[in-house]
């Protein structure tokens, strides 16, 4: 038996789902731009589909997981899981309008919104009791107000440079995405055996993502204020070094406390700070 996987076939998140699988230890290829392969140490195949199209897919059973845009998943309303955020292909669909225009939420009443996500705003415009004619359309959302289809726009934003380049202006988050494994809600338990067992290595290497291991010298008299600085997975590891009075300390740091905690450390008296990557974490 093998569990059936898609991800996009090119796109923003491609070349971040392959990359999740190598770092889960699955070998696969998609030479020759095949629509679907298998790995050869793991019992998976993987398909290459549309990004729009996955929850489509793993909802009818075709696939039993997929890895999509939490955007699109929302927008499609299909019946599936949501297993895991895996923390990449982020992004937030956003209003944007004129660089010139002063905006505010009652502004968008009786305008025209340009979007690709209609499902998505209509639902946002209803929360905030707004009512607003939207234009469905697909690609090139931003050029919309430019040659007058629309008064303003709901599209994904990244970094904000395409809408500066139109002249337009980022005003209202209504949805923050990144890319989730979803899964058929009607699987079979062996299947989901094998999904369990694809999520123990996804969320190992996520966990790995988040962390820091550190290892540096301590002299003795300062050992207990040091230690006192590292939270770790459980408590430092304190070896002898071969220079008496001082000691190696060894322990895990979370990435977003590290740049802190490393300048009390050095407050301390800690020196020879090394950080090392993390490729697996197990916890």
């Amino acid at each position: 038996m093998k569990l059936k996987i898609a991800i996009q076939k090119s796109g923003r998140l491609y070349e971040d789902s392959l990359r999740l699988l190598k770092e889960c230890g699955i070998h696969i290829s998609n030479g020759g731009n095949k629509l679907k392969t298998e790995a050869s140490n793991f019992p998976i195949e993987v398909y290459f589909l549309r990004d729009d199209d996955i929850p489509q897919y793993v909802e009818d059973g075709v696939a039993d997981i997929g890895i999509a845009g939490e955007n699109v998943v929302h927008e499609k309303r299909r019946q599936v899981d949501v297993l895991e955020h895996l923390g990449f292909g982020k992004c937030r669909l956003s209003i944007a309008v004129s660089k010139n225009e002063s905006f505010s939420k009652e502004w968008l009443s009786g305008k025209r919104i340009a979007t690709s996500y209609p499902v998505i705003l209509q639902q946002y415009l209803d929360e905030q009791k707004i009512t607003a004619e939207i234009h469905e359309i697909s690609g090139s959302v931003e050029i919309a107000p430019g040659i007058g289809l629309a008064d303003a726009i709901c599209d994904l934003v990244s970094s904000g440079s395409t809408l500066l380049t139109n002249g337009l202006k980022e005003v209202e988050t209504i949805l923050r995405s990144q890319a989730v494994l979803i899964s058929d809600k009607k699987m079979g338990a062996e299947k989901r055996q094998l999904v369990e067992k694809l999520l123990f290595r996804i969320r190992a290497v996520q966990k790995a993502r988040d962390n820091k291991y550190i290892l540096l010298n301590a002299p003795d008299d300062k050992l207990d204020a040091i230690i006192r600085l590292l939270p770790g997975m459980k408590s430092p590891t304190v070896l002898p070094l071969a220079t008496p009075g001082w000691s190696s300390v060894h322990s895990v740091l979370q990435e977003d406390d590290f740049w802190e905690i490393i300048e009390q450390l050095k407050s301390a008296g800690a020196q020879g700070i090394l950080v090392v990557p993390i490729e697996k974490m197990i916890i």
